[in-house]
């Protein structure tokens, strides 16, 4: 028979009559530590077994939580044992979950008596109602990313000034550093304190275990982008009379500056050292694109039909559905596969079955950039095998078609029609050495820009000759060599 109890969040006077009862009766008594006010006085009244020690051995908390549960599935098999822990069971207590899991296994009894938790004594000093407004309760150890601060929220275990400064520099990326929390200690004792202060301190406050942070964020991040469309939709005379046909050129405009943002980042990126102008372009234009997809499904919305969170489920599913080596099929184990190239062709092939494609070649739009629309054909051919295994090939292959375009000179028709199968052969090229065409193509043409630029900077060019000008473009190519 095991008993877990909950000691409640401070002292021995917040613990339950059945709690007591339990520890009272029981012949052996093992608590998660004595670094707790009840657990401290507990042991002032009786003999008590502690896991202090495993937190000092452990190299992580996951390895600290395994040996507490085998500790106390091992003293269950001697006879009744009572596990007890800080505040309530079931609140921020995975060894009491590891318990039940593997007492089960082994046909073990368990009872869980619960008792206030430390959240019970942080909101009643705090006077928070969480039903008004909502609450967030997060582990300070295990922030998630991206950290959505959508409702009033409380960070809890920051015990340590490195838990601290690692809060506090998230906070910051959708905070301003004056940002006013306030910083919990000890609640539920005597000499609680809840102490208001500006983000910008957090990592110099004082913190013990017994330490958490609550603030609340108001309307910003994702959540808070989300609110001001909506309110902008409703107050701003523009906003209010868009319509989903009135926004698509702002969508296919604000494409097209990211991609120029995208440019500007080093090909290898994201490896290597991190170019944080570049990168601060390109999160401002994916914001201008984030925009237009959220205001896109505001007026789904609006029509009853979708809003933006069944966007992000409905992708979140198809992401699933065509990554079978990852999340298995129907919840079956992952398919094996071999490199990317399989991947790509399971891709198509379960695309072409959600759709209903006839052909391969279906729902390539036609309005798409050439290249770009040529580069999707090939791989849809690809995934099928219709394809070159190596760059070198391809470049045979485009060779010939130069050689179709030279012998074609003269015709006007011939030679659109072969210029047309070189730049296709050229987009495959790119396509096998995994460059994007247009991305390629348009650094060229950049690249272009400056140097004529520079050409212009001396002088009047119309007055050279074409050796002349020659000459200045190998000079402006020079400062790039």
């Amino acid at each position: 028979m095991i008993t877990i109890v909950g000691l409640g969040p401070a002292g021995l006077d917040q613990m339950t009559r059945g709690a007591w009862a339990a520890i009272e009766k029981a012949p052996r008594v093992i608590v998660r530590t004595l670094q707790h006010p009840a657990a401290a006085e507990l042991a002032r009244h009786r003999e008590l077994e502690t896991c202090d020690d495993l937190y000092e051995a452990a190299s992580d908390f996951a390895e600290v939580y395994g040996q507490i549960a085998a500790r106390v599935l091992e003293a269950a098999q001697e006879g009744p044992v009572v596990y007890a822990v800080p505040g309530h069971p079931s609140f921020a207590e995975q060894a009491v979950g590891l318990v039940r899991k593997e007492a089960a296994a082994a046909e073990l009894s368990v009872e869980v008596i619960g008792a206030p938790s430390f959240l019970d004594a942080r909101l009643s000093g705090l006077g928070v109602d969480p039903f008004d407004g909502g609450l967030q309760l997060l582990d300070a150890r295990r922030l998630p990313r991206p950290l959505l601060l959508a409702s009033p929220t409380i960070f809890a275990q920051v015990d340590t000034g490195l838990v601290a400064g690692e809060l506090k520099g998230r906070l910051l990326e959708v905070l301003e550093p004056n940002h006013v929390l306030v910083v919990v200690h000890d609640a539920g004792l005597a000499g609680e304190q809840f102490v208001e202060l500006a983000l910008s301190d957090l990592d110099s406050a004082p913190v013990n275990a017994r330490t958490s942070v609550y603030l609340d964020p108001g309307s910003v991040g994702l959540p808070g982008l989300l609110a001001i469309t909506q309110q902008l939709r409703r107050d701003c005379p523009w906003d209010a009379k868009q319509t989903h046909h009135s926004l698509a050129r702002h969508l296919i405009e604000e494409a097209y500056e990211l991609m120029e943002a995208v440019g500007k980042l080093p090909a290898s990126a994201p490896a290597g050292d991190p170019d944080l102008p570049a990168y601060l372009e390109v999160e401002e234009e994916l914001g201008d694109v984030l925009l237009q997809v959220i205001f896109h499904s505001m007026l789904a919305e609006e029509a009853g039909v979708f809003d933006i969170e069944s966007v992000a489920e409905h992708h979140r599913r198809k992401l699933v559905s065509r990554h079978p080596h990852v999340f298995g099929v129907d919840g079956g184990l992952p398919i094996k596969v071999e490199g990317a190239p399989e991947v790509s062709r399971n891709w198509e092939r379960i695309k072409q079955e959600e759709k209903r494609r006839d052909s391969l070649m279906d729902d390539v739009p036609v309005a798409m950039p050439a290249l770009a629309r040529a580069a999707k054909l090939q791989r849809r051919a690809s995934s099928v095998g219709f394809d070159w295994d190596k760059p070198t090939e391809v470049l045979t292959v485009l060779r010939a078609e130069l050689g179709e375009l030279t012998n074609a000179l003269g015709d006007s028709d011939a030679v659109e029609h072969e210029l047309g199968d070189v730049l296709f052969s050229i987009v495959n090229l790119a396509r096998h050495l995994h460059i994007d065409p247009e991305m390629s193509l348009r650094q060229a043409v950049d690249r272009f820009s400056e140097r004529f630029r520079h050409m212009e900077s001396s002088g009047d060019l119309q007055a050279l000759s074409v050796d002349e000008l020659n000459l200045l473009w190998e000079r402006a190519k020079r400062p790039e060599d």
